[in-house]
């Protein structure tokens, strides 16, 4: 569980201050992209399919951070 301290001189100590402390903590934490994984089954084919394409996307984008990104 991720959880937040109570600083007691902190000034902005607002509840909205906290939640959006939480919602950050727990983002870093990857629990919403993990339950995003089992939120529906996928066929092994469409697994195989998506992991492909993130595969081509992660290779274009290191070909262009190597190339320095510079389009003349």
């Amino acid at each position: 569980m991720t959880q937040t301290k109570e600083k007691s001189n902190n000034t902005t100590s607002s509840l909205d201050f906290k939640i959006r402390k939480y919602k950050q903590k727990l983002a870093r934490s990857g629990v919403p992209s993990e339950a995003k994984k089992h939120d529906a089954y996928d066929k092994p084919g469409v697994r195989r399919r998506k992991a492909r394409e993130e595969a081509k996307k992660n290779a274009r984008k290191n070909a262009r951070k190597q190339s320095g990104g510079n389009r003349d």
